[in-house]
C-alpha cells in the first residue's frame, strides 16, 4: 500500500488568505516542486481536517479545487493521490493514454469540464486574497450580493449581447439573481414558479441534470425531440407549463437553434402561457458563425436565462445566475426567505475579484483562442479518419455518430480498455434513445493529450462504430 507522506504544510490563521486557498497554495507548491511525489497518497479530507485542526470544509475545499487543476486525482476505494504530472508539465515525449486503464485513470473525453489549467494562477490568486479582505457577512443576502450582480450584468452585456432589464423595465440588478449553478437554478424554478404535477418539456435528448431537477420538485417530465435547427416546438404538449432548452450550443448533440426557431419558439410560449428556460450551455464558446439572438433577448417577458461559471472557469467555485421576469424573481426570492436557501457568497467574491481587474475578459479571450484551435485539431483529425462530425460550431465538444446502440456501447466499452474515457448519447435520453454515439469533450485535457488520443478513436470508430 502506499504511504501517505507527511505534509508540509503549516496554515497562518493571522492573515486574511483563507486557510483553504492556504492549503491548496502549500500543496499545489510542495506538488510542483517534488516533495510530494507522483504517486503519494495523500490523506482522506477528514484526517487531514483533525491534523490541521481545522473545518472539514477547509480541506474539502482545497482538494476540490487541485483535483479541478488536475494536481490531485481520486482512486474510487482507495483515497486521493498526486497526479502522475502537474499541469503544464507533460512533456512531448510521454504518452498520457494508458493502455488497460481503469475508470479512474483513463483520460476524460467526456463534455462538461472547463479550461481550468488556462486559468492565469497570479490573477486567480488575487482574486481569492481580495475577497478574502470582505468583512464576515450579518445577514445573507438571497438575491446574491450586488456586486456580483452587476459583474454579471456587464458580463452578460459584454460577451452575450443582453442589455438586461432593458426591454423589461426592470433595473438591471433587479431582474438578475445568484444561483448555484444551472442544475441548482432549474431547481429552484421548479419549487417556486411551477407546482407538482406541471408538465414541462426538455429537449431529447438533453441535460439530465436538469431532468432529475425538476423531476425532484414533483414535476412531469416529457421529451420533446430536436433536429439540427434546434428543439421541434409543435412536439411541445399543448398542457406545458415551461420548456426547457439549450439553444446556444445543444447539450448534448451541439447544434445551435436557428434564428427563425428562436422566434417561432418564444412567439408560441406567450401564445400558450409557457416559462421557456434558456439554459445558455456554452454560450460564450461560438465559431466562425455569427451571433444569434438570446431567447431572454427576445422576449424578457416570458424567458428566465440561466447561465454559470463552471464552463468558463472552474466548477469548485458553485456559482451561476438567472436572468428573469420580476414575477419570477419575486417567487424565487420568496422560496428562498421560506427555506433560508440561496447561494453562497464565497465565490461570487471571486467571481467580482477576478472580474474587476480585467482578468475574467482576458481569461475568456484566452479561453475561445484556445478552444477554437483544439476544435480545428479535433475535427481535422476526425474528417481526416473519414469519422463523421456534428455539433462543432460553438461549445468544447463535438459528437461523433454511430448506428446503433450495441455500436455506441460497443465503442465506449473498447474505448475504455486502450485508456479513454467516452461517453455516449443514449444515457442522455429521457425516453427511447433515438441518438447514438459520443459527445467528444475537448477542453479538460492538454493538447498533447488530445494528439496521442485522437488517432487512437479514429480507429475505434472506424473499426467497431
Amino acid at each position: 500500500m502506499t504511504e501517505t507522506p507527511a505534509l508540509p504544510v503549516t496554515l497562518d490563521r493571522s492573515v486574511s488568505t483563507p486557510l483553504a486557498v492556504q492549503l491548496a497554495e502549500q500543496l499545489r507548491a510542495a506538488a510542483g516542486e517534488g516533495r510530494l511525489r507522483s504517486g503519494d497518497r495523500l490523506p482522506s479530507t477528514r484526517a487531514l481536517a483533525a491534523e490541521l485542526e481545522v473545518s472539514r470544509t477547509v480541506t474539502a475545499a482545497a482538494y476540490e479545487q487541485l483535483h479541478a487543476e488536475g494536481w490531485i486525482a481520486g482512486r474510487h476505494g482507495s483515497g486521493t493521490y498526486v497526479t502522475t504530472e502537474p499541469p503544464g508539465s507533460l512533456r512531448s515525449d510521454t504518452r498520457p493514454v494508458r493502455r488497460d486503464a481503469p475508470v479512474d485513470t483513463a483520460l476524460d473525453l467526456t463534455p462538461g469540464s472547463p479550461w481550468a489549467g488556462g486559468i492565469d494562477r497570479a490573477a486567480w490568486r488575487r482574486a481569492w486574497r481580495a475577497a478574502a479582505h470582505v468583512a464576515p457577512m450579518v445577514r445573507p443576502n438571497r438575491a446574491g450580493l450586488p456586486t456580483y450582480r452587476a459583474t454579471v450584468a456587464e458580463h452578460l452585456l459584454r460577451h452575450r449581447g443582453l442589455r438586461v432589464g432593458a426591454l423589461s423595465g426592470q433595473d438591471s440588478l433587479e431582474a438578475v439573481l445568484a444561483t448555484s449553478g444551472t442544475s441548482a437554478a432549474a431547481g429552484e424554478l421548479a419549487a417556486a414558479v411551477l407546482e407538482p404535477g406541471d408538465v414541462v418539456a426538455v429537449e431529447e435528448p438533453g441535460y439530465q441534470r436538469a431532468v432529475g431537477a425538476l423531476r425532484a420538485a414533483g414535476l412531469r417530465v416529457v421529451p420533446a425531440p430536436v433536429d439540427a435547427d434546434g428543439l421541434l416546438i409543435d412536439s411541445v404538449p399543448a398542457t406545458a407549463k415551461a420548456v426547457y432548452c439549450s439553444p446556444a450550443h445543444q447539450y448534448p448533440l451541439g447544434g445551435r437553434m436557428s434564428a427563425a426557431r428562436r422566434v417561432a419558439l418564444v412567439e408560441r410560449a406567450r401564445e400558450r402561457g409557457w416559462l421557456v428556460i434558456e439554459d445558455d450551455y456554452d454560450g460564450e464558446l461560438r465559431y466562425d458563425v455569427a451571433p444569434l439572438p438570446l431567447l431572454a433577448a427576445l422576449a424578457p417577458d416570458v424567458v428566465v436565462h440561466l447561465g454559470t461559471t463552471s464552463k468558463i472557469l472552474t466548477q469548485t467555485l458553485g456559482v451561476g445566475w438567472m436572468v428573469a421576469p420580476a414575477t419570477v424573481v419575486s417567487a424565487i426570492l420568496a422560496h428562498r426567505e421560506r427555506t433560508g436557501s440561496g447561494p453562497a457568497p464565497a465565490g461570487q467574491l471571486v467571481v467580482v475579484e477576478f472580474a474587476q481587474g480585467g482578468d475574467l475578459g482576458r481569461h475568456l479571450r484566452r479561453l475561445r483562442r484556445e478552444l477554437s484551435e483544439r476544435r480545428s485539431l479535433v475535427v481535422d483529425a476526425l474528417v481526416r479518419g473519414g469519422v463523421p462530425v456534428l455539433g462543432d460550431e460553438a461549445g468544447a465538444h463535438v459528437v461523433v455518430p454511430v448506428a446503433s446502440a450495441d455500436a455506441e456501447r460497443e465503442l465506449v466499452r473498447r474505448a475504455l480498455t486502450r485508456g479513454l474515457l467516452l461517453d455516449g448519447l443514449a444515457r442522455h435520453h429521457v425516453g427511447r434513445a433515438r441518438w447514438f454515439g459520443i459527445a467528444l469533450g475537448y477542453a479538460a485535457c492538454s493538447r498533447e493529450q488530445l494528439r496521442e488520443a485522437l488517432p487512437e478513436l479514429v480507429e475505434l470508430v472506424r473499426t467497431g462504430g
